[in-house]
């Protein structure tokens, strides 16, 4: 197993951080682009020692990497000549095109044709894609990181053709899902993505922090997440939740780093940690970090609950900016997509495989760019025949 990070900076924020409060939170409704600190909090005993022991606990068990393959050993051969078209949300998402990518190697693997759609990331783009896609008649589509319900009609379409879809962050939970009809969905379990960030912030905190949450609420995926990490850190009685910032994802390039400067502004030194539903955010916070003159390796400690892109990491690693993620198994992802088709193609059942949650800090992932467990593509070249 891997402890907890305890570095002499990491030590001094702690020791630095405010008195505590008992924060209740109430959300309000999350317009496009918005802001909103706690509705109201009453002042509680310092620090929550159950909480802290448990999420140390947590935290210790997802730094392991030492995890065997417990995915499946058995199912269809190949089926071969088959066509994919990968509906993006937008490539501009490190997670979204790293499952691509991540497509794309398997299925060369196997002996598929891939073609990758971009939605460029507004409503309008990403029905566009998904019409495309339908109009082409592959031989499956990959919803590549929205919200099905927001291409109903496409979907619809896509039923009624006989073309079987496959989710990527499609929907909140894994599996198949019959509203919208989707095979399946790959994905690790959002609540335990949550869960694992949160639980990562009150163990490094030592149960005293001050955090800021960073959300899209236009993708009902993403907000449902940000409100579970929201729920996780009211465990603990010493975390403070100072604001929580709804920056849609297309605008984080723009949005990012003013909303960085004003928040430092408010909260200076209060704010201790973050938690983002996905690691773009810190690449886009780093200039404004910079220009405040905070240093890379904190505080404010910053962790991404997904993807795990390799920028994320070499964030991580290099100690700029982001100090952990709880990060998708991407390629292994794209794997098992690929594996799913070939089981719709084949008429069997969806393989019901969930990834398990992992933490990366810099301490276990060794240098390495990508979270990437053992064992997934030996397996899955036996169950093919490749």
């Amino acid at each position: 197993m891997h402890r907890n990070r305890n570095t002499p900076t990491v030590r001094n924020a702690r020791s630095a951080a405010t008195a505590v409060v008992v924060a209740l939170f109430v959300l309000a409704g999350c317009e496009r682009g918005s802001s909103s600190g706690p509705a109201h909090s009453t002042s509680g005993p310092s620090g929550c020692p159950a909480a802290q022991t448990r999420a140390q606990a947590a935290v210790s068990r997802a730094e392991r990497t030492d995890i065997p393959w417990n995915g499946p050993t058995s199912g269809p051969t190949a089926v071969a000549g088959k066509t994919i078209v990968y509906v993006a949300q937008t490539m501009t998402n490190p997670g979204v095109a790293g499952a691509a990518d991540s497509v794309r190697k398997a299925a060369r693997v196997i002996g598929w044709h891939v073609r990758v759609i971009d939605g460029g990331g507004t409503p309008a783009g990403i029905q566009a894609a998904m019409s495309e896609a339908v109009d082409v008649r592959p031989s499956g589509i990959v919803i590549g990181g929205f919200d099905p319900g927001s291409t109903s009609q496409q979907v619809a379409r896509a039923n009624t053709a006989g073309i079987p879809l496959i989710g990527w962050h499609a929907v909140a939970s894994p599996g198949p899902s019959r509203r919208p009809r989707l095979f399946t969905n790959v994905t690790t379990k959002v609540e335990d993505v949550a869960r694992a960030s949160a639980q990562w912030v009150i163990s490094s905190s030592d149960g005293t922090a001050g955090a800021v949450v960073f959300t899209d609420a236009s993708v009902p995926f993403a907000k449902y997440k940000s409100d579970l990490i929201r729920k996780e850190l009211a465990t603990c009685a010493g975390v403070e939740l100072l604001a929580y910032e709804n920056i849609p994802i297309p605008d984080a390039g723009s949005r990012t780093p003013r909303e960085i400067s004003s928040l430092l502004s408010r909260f200076q030194e209060r704010w201790t940690h973050s938690v983002a539903i996905n690691d773009l955010y810190f690449a886009d916070a780093a200039p404004a970090f910079r220009a405040a003159g905070k240093k890379g390796a904190g505080p404010p400690f910053n962790i991404g609950a997904g993807d795990g892109d390799p920028s994320a990491f070499q964030r991580i690693n290099s100690e700029q900016y982001q100090a952990a993620t709880v990060p998708e198994p991407l390629s292994l992802q794209g794997w098992q997509i690929v594996d799913e088709f070939n089981r719709a193609f084949s008429g069997r059942p969806a393989s019901g495989y969930v990834a398990p949650v992992h933490i990366s800090t810099a301490d276990n992932s060794h240098g390495a760019t990508t979270w990437d467990p053992a064992g997934y593509r030996e397996a899955y070249r036996k169950i093919w025949g490749t």
